[in-house]
C-alpha cells in the first residue's frame, strides 16, 4: 500500500471572477446603453430617411413607388429650401462668431476674478439647464413680445426712444436681434465653461516672462493667451457652427405666431418640418431635404475644419 498522498487536480481559474475582472465587460456595460440608443434613435432614422427620400412617400412610411433621386432634384429645385438654406448661412454667420468672442470674453473676466469665481461660472452656466422652447416663449412673452410691451420696450421708454415692434414681418428686421440673442443668452455659458478649463492649464511662466518684459495686457492676451488657447478654440468654433445650422426650436418657438414667417426667418428644419409634418406628409421629399442639409453641414464643418487646420499633423503647424 503507498504511504505517497493523493494527488489533487489543478485548480482551475473561476470563470466568472475572469469575466468579472475583464476590462472588456466593464467597457459594455458603460458603452452599451449610449450605442443603443444611438443605433435606436439617430442610426436606424438616418437609414429609414435615406430610404424613404427615393421613393413617393406621401401619407406613409411603407411606400412602393421608386422615384430614384427624383426627391432630391425637386427640393434642389425649390426656392422656398434653397432660402431656407441662405437662413442658415446668414444665421450662422451672425451667431458664431458673437458666441466665440462673447464666450472667450466671459472666460477671460471670470478666469481674471480672485473671489466668488465657481458662483460666477454657474451663473453664466445655468441658462444651459433651461430649454430652447422655454427660453423662446420667456423671449417672445415677457422681454421681446409681438406689440410695444415688455422688458425691452420698458428699457427704451426710460431713455425716451419709441418702442419696437419686435417680431413685426416688415422692415427692419428686428426680430433678428430676438433670435440672435437668445442663442447667445442659451448657449454661451456652455462655450465659457470650454475656455476657462482651457486658461486655467496655461502655464503661469509664460505670463510671468511677458510681464518682465513689459508686455501690455493686450500683447500679452494675443501673444500667449491665443495661441494657447488654438485647440479649444478650433472646437468651439466647430461646436458652433453645427449648432447654428441646427437651429430649430427658438425659430419654431419665437416666429410660430408672427404674420407667416419673414423673409430669411424660416430655417431649413422648420421647412422640412412642415413638409414631412404638414398636410402632405411627404417624407419622400422630406427626407431628401434632411440628408441635403445633413450634407452641407459636412461640407462646412470640413471646410472650417481644414481653414483651421484641424486635420493637420503636428509637425505642419
Amino acid at each position: 500500500m503507498s504511504l505517497r498522498p493523493a494527488r489533487r487536480a489543478p485548480s482551475r481559474p473561476d470563470a466568472g471572477g475572469a469575466w468579472r475582472d475583464s476590462p472588456h465587460l466593464w467597457f459594455w456595460l458603460m458603452t452599451g446603453p449610449f450605442l443603443a440608443g444611438l443605433a435606436v434613435f439617430v442610426l436606424v432614422p438616418i437609414g429609414w430617411s435615406v430610404w424613404l427620400s427615393l421613393f413617393d412617400a406621401h401619407n406613409t412610411v411603407t411606400p412602393t413607388r421608386f422615384v430614384g433621386l427624383d426627391n432630391y432634384r425637386d427640393m434642389l429645385a425649390d426656392p422656398a429650401f434653397r432660402s431656407s438654406l441662405v437662413t442658415f448661412v446668414v444665421f450662422a454667420a451672425i451667431v458664431v462668431p458673437l458666441t466665440f468672442a462673447g464666450s472667450l470674453a466671459l472666460a477671460v473676466l471670470v478666469h481674471g476674478v480672485r473671489r466668488f469665481q465657481a458662483f460666477f461660472r454657474s451663473v453664466f452656466f445655468l441658462p444651459l439647464a433651461c430649454s430652447y422652447i422655454a427660453a423662446s416663449l420667456i423671449w417672445r412673452g415677457s422681454i421681446f413680445p409681438g406689440v410695444p410691451t415688455g422688458v425691452a420696450n420698458a428699457a427704451l421708454r426710460a431713455v425716451g426712444a419709441e418702442p419696437v415692434a419686435w417680431l413685426s414681418v416688415v422692415d427692419p428686421p428686428w426680430y433678428w436681434l430676438v433670435l440672435v440673442t437668445l442663442r447667445l443668452w442659451l448657449q454661451l455659458g456652455f462655450y465659457m465653461v470650454l475656455f476657462l478649463a482651457a486658461l486655467q492649464r496655461v502655464p503661469r511662466h509664460l505670463y510671468e516672462a511677458a510681464a518682465l518684459d513689459g508686455a501690455s495686457g493686450w500683447t500679452t492676451f494675443v501673444r500667449i493667451t491665443l495661441p494657447q488657447l488654438r485647440a479649444v478654440s478650433v472646437a468651439v468654433l466647430l461646436l458652433a457652427t453645427v449648432n447654428a445650422f441646427q437651429a430649430f426650436d427658438e425659430f419654431y418657438g419665437v416666429m410660430a405666431t408672427a404674420q407667416g414667417y419673414p423673409p430669411y426667418a424660416r430655417p431649413p428644419l422648420i421647412y422640412l418640418y412642415y413638409v414631412a409634418v404638414g398636410n402632405g406628409q411627404d417624407f419622400g421629399h422630406g427626407g431628401a431635404g434632411g440628408i441635403l442639409l445633413t450634407a452641407l453641414i459636412a461640407v462646412i464643418a470640413l471646410a472650417q475644419g481644414r481653414f483651421t487646420g484641424l486635420f493637420r499633423g503636428r509637425g505642419e503647424r
